[in-house]
């Protein structure tokens, strides 16, 4: 009977879509008003709209005229026009929803719309990105549209001074990424005065790749701290101890110490407890006749415990890399460094001494929130992804936000394959390199997506090896990012060199830069935990899109989509939709 009444009247998704193109039809009806208006007339509409706020409308009144305003401010200022899918996602926004638009869809320009009406009333919007990266190159490209309509748009960073902070907080509209926003707001709480705040009521948000921010780091705690009045020298005298202790092979088996990776734990077994006792003796740390759980010695237990976490689960190039005598923590969604950022609980002072970088003092917890709390005390939130259906019902039940999946402007021409499953790496990136010089001959842009900065220089090694330029796009080349990324996907000088994107799914609007010298473009494999500038892994749009096919994979053809699989760790690869890219992803 159900599925009866959704083949008569239509999914609730259908429904409502269906219900917002009355919005459409009455956005559209302004347009030919809109035309003719001089700029000074066009910019007016806002102190319009603000004027008829005071008188009592609702911001649902002005939309249809507003949305049309912005288009056409859009198309003055950056030759760009929304389509009506645009208009129906930026209602989506506008309603407190989640909008699930396709890549290349162009959500930053839909978001304009949502966020030029709840700017209206002055309380200010929040575009939370990231990266400061997008945060700053979104702001800098939807600027003039905001700006032509008198508005005001900040950017806050994390280099920013207070005082430049608050100005940026001080805009109709400002861009920053979930981190900075939630760390501003625990220094805030941690003022001693109203005047040394920046910011504003938390009033409207609109979150970016909302599934990475709101599902994936939902739990992730912000972490403020102070420094703790402890000595550095118990890390060093630990870290001697530690590589002079065995690992477990398996749960109950001989070892000092088992290792329990879901929770990035590190547990002293029985027979190592004796053996450590046995080191700190030698070493000086306990006495004759004391224990190493006795009170007195808590500490010592403590810094064990870290040195152990350190050298067994905290690997150099994958959670972290050295840079600068400093250790620098990569986050482990985004694949970026983040300079400054350290961990607690004596860890970072543990992976310094395993490193042998200068050890800085331990410091204390403060101030702490989790990112899930946090945008819940947003007054409206919502968000835009290309991938929200499917945490649709988690989204509903912690953050009561309806995902909406928007309809694709034009119909979709790419396959989505099944999967080819690799179960050695040998076999795997055989099949990766053979499939990538096929793309190479055939002209198909290429972007390999990894999940560590390793597996990315084992690759780049092996491309090396076969003669086939490309470029190398992670935490360790974060300074090229922007150049790679402008030439990404570029036809190459002759048929034999290959052209690879490294958008990583940054807009493709990047290539459109010309570059001064006509330098061939190279191929480009990414860290997916240290390179993608939105921390999607191995997501992108080529400038070529008619040019890539695929066919699912049968006895006589190989060329099918190859997605990563739960059931063979270590062996998995993407080549992915035609009609787009070729894709793979390896871990």
């Amino acid at each position: 009977m159900r599925q009866l009444l959704t083949r008569v009247f239509g999914s609730r998704n259908e429904r409502i879509v269906r219900g917002w193109a009355r919005y459409v039809r009455s956005a559209n009806q302004f347009e030919p008003a809109l035309k003719p208006l001089t700029d000074e007339a066009l910019k007016a509409k806002t102190e319009e709209f603000r004027k008829r706020l005071a008188e009592g409308a609702s911001l649902d009144d002005l939309l249809p005229e507003a949305f049309a305003v912005v288009r056409e401010a859009a198309q003055r200022t950056l030759g760009m026009r929304h389509f009506d899918v645009q208009l129906i996602g930026g209602i989506a926004l506008h309603k407190g929803m989640i909008a699930e638009m396709r890549t290349g869809e162009g959500k930053t320009l839909m978001a304009t719309l949502p966020t030029y009406l709840n700017a209206l009333p002055g309380k200010g919007v929040h575009i939370v990105t990231v990266n400061e990266y997008l945060a700053a190159r979104d702001a800098d490209w939807m600027g003039p549209v905001y700006r032509f309509l008198g508005l005001s748009v900040g950017v806050i960073k994390n280099s920013q001074s207070s005082s430049e902070k608050r100005a940026a907080y001080a805009c109709d509209i400002t861009y920053g990424t979930n981190n900075e926003f939630g760390f501003d707001y625990l220094r805030d709480n941690l003022a001693y005065r109203l005047e040394e705040r920046v910011q504003r009521e938390l009033t409207f948000a609109v979150v970016d790749e909302v599934d990475s921010i709101l599902i994936d780091e939902a739990r992730t705690p912000l972490i403020i701290s102070g420094p703790a009045e402890e000595s550095t020298e118990l890390y060093l005298r630990i870290n001697e101890l530690v590589p002079r202790l065995t690992r477990q092979a398996e749960e109950n088996g001989a070892g000092d110490f088992a290792v329990d990776e879901k929770t990035k734990q590190a547990h002293i077994t029985e027979s190592g407890h004796e053996h450590v006792e046995q080191l700190m003796l030698q070493l000086g740390l306990l006495k004759d006749g004391e224990s190493l759980y006795d009170p007195a010695n808590i500490r010592l237990m403590h810094h064990l415990n870290a040195a152990l976490r350190a050298h067994a689960i905290y690997k150099r190039d994958v959670e972290y890399i050295v840079r600068g005598g400093e250790v620098i923590i990569v986050d482990e969604f985004t694949g970026r460094t983040m300079p400054g950022r350290r961990w607690s609980d004596g860890l970072h002072q543990a992976v310094e001494a395993k490193e042998g970088v200068k050890v800085r003092e331990e410091n204390q917890t403060v101030a702490s929130i989790t990112f899930q709390n946090f945008f819940r005390l947003y007054k409206k939130l919502s968000g835009m992804t290309g991938t929200a259906d499917t945490e649709a019902p988690e989204f509903l039940q912690i953050y009561g936000l309806e995902v909406v999946v928007i309809p694709t402007h034009r119909p979709m021409i790419r396959k989505d394959n099944p999967d080819f499953v690799y179960l050695t790496q040998k076999d795997k990136y055989e099949a990766i390199i053979e499939d990538i010089r096929d793309c190479v001959t055939r002209g198909q842009p290429v972007l390999v997506g990894t999940t560590s900065i390793e597996t990315s220089e084992l690759l780049s090694g092996l491309l090396q090896k076969e003669g086939l330029p490309h470029e190398v796009l992670n935490a360790k080349q974060h300074e090229r990012e922007a150049h790679v990324v402008a030439q990404a996907g570029r036809r190459p000088a002759s048929p034999s060199r290959p052209t690879w994107p490294a958008a990583a799914r940054t807009s493709c609007s990047a290539a459109i830069s010309r570059p001064s010298s006509r330098r061939p473009p190279r191929a480009m494999t990414s860290s997916a935990k240290a390179s993608a500038p939105d921390g999607r892994r191995a997501m992108t749009r080529c400038s070529r899109p008619a040019a890539c096919t695929s066919s699912a994979p049968s006895a006589t053809s190989r060329a099918a989509s190859i997605t990563s699989c739960a059931a063979a760790p270590d062996a998995r690869a993407i080549r992915g939709p035609a009609a787009s890219t070729c894709r793979w992803r390896t871990t």
